[in-house]
């Protein structure tokens, strides 16, 4: 996994060249609330790169859980926790998931996987903008957009089903990796036609142009980009057509350290990685809160 990171990183550095700029950092304590919070999304992102949670796509046996073999996701354990679908495209994109419902925490989740695949890393490189109609002017990467466009009826379907099943939900969209991109993607559109819907991201990289990062910055229902020290996904692409969501959530602790609220930077007008000035980490990439890409 690393190694293929190194490969996408190495690369993209050739094609569009490196600019960093060490950010202003505003420091804010975050409450305990949301710091549970940010274990328990990055939990269920994790989860999703479990083949168990995702083999084979459709609809899982009545009564399946959410599971994680490498006991990286004990918070989505202790729930309560049903699958309502489960999708992996075979497509281009391969774009791969689940939603689940969480009867512990009230919550109908989805959430979608990480670069795991040959067709994921194809996707990955389709870094032209195209027009999404999500906003006047909102243009996305075109192989995120593409992607969340495979999984678009089968995850809404889900949706439909879960929250009628469990009115008084919180429908959450989270994701790892690439999973963030579609899982922004997937946010930006469930909020535009009147879902209420929490964006917690993982390492995500920049998802579309300036108008579509103020879209979904400006939309209500709460963004939480999570980004990792120097963790080199979220700054790409490099081009300067694209710009990052806000606000951002900036965890400085090393790789495989225990994570604490004291540890987490409030970046509201998002800039963190300051430690891309001095080298790339591609093991940062892969530790948020603990192992979220242990299935994989």
């Amino acid at each position: 996994m690393q190694g293929v990171l190194s490969l996408w990183v190495c690369t993209h550095l050739l094609l569009f060249g490196l600019t960093l700029a060490v950010p202003a950092i505003k420091e804010r304590s975050v409450s305990p609330d949301l710091f549970w919070r940010l274990n328990l999304f990055e939990q269920y992102s994790a989860a999703a790169h479990c083949t168990n949670n995702i083999a084979g796509g459709g609809t899982p046996a009545p009564g399946t859980r959410v599971t994680c073999p490498p006991g990286n996701c004990p918070l989505v354990e202790a729930a309560t926790t049903t699958m309502l679908t489960e999708f992996t495209d075979s497509g281009i994109t391969g774009v791969t998931g689940f939603v689940a419902a969480d009867a512990t925490n009230n919550l109908v989740v989805v959430s979608f996987r990480g670069s795991v695949s040959a067709n994921n890393w194809i996707i990955d490189f389709l870094v032209d903008l195209v027009d999404t109609g999500l906003c006047s002017g909102c243009k996305a990467h075109t192989g995120f957009w593409i992607s969340w466009a495979a999984a678009r009826n089968q995850v809404l379907n889900a949706i439909t089903t879960g929250m009628n099943l469990y009115p008084g939900y919180q429908l959450v969209v989270t994701g790892h990796s690439l999973g963030a991109a579609i899982a922004t993607l997937a946010a930006a559109e469930l909020r535009n036609s009147g879902h209420t819907v929490a964006l917690y991201n993982y390492g995500s990289p920049k998802v579309g142009n300036d108008a579509l990062a103020v879209h979904v910055t400006n939309q209500p229902g709460g963004n939480f980009r999570v980004t990792h020290t120097d963790d080199p996904a979220p700054r790409f692409p490099l081009l300067n057509l694209y710009e990052h969501i806000n606000p951002e959530y900036w965890i400085t602790t090393g790789n495989n350290v225990a994570v604490t609220a004291a540890d987490i930077q409030y970046l509201p007008n998002g800039g963190g990685d300051v430690g891309a000035t001095l080298g790339l980490d591609f093991a940062a990439h892969g530790w948020y809160f603990n192992n979220i890409i242990a299935c994989s």
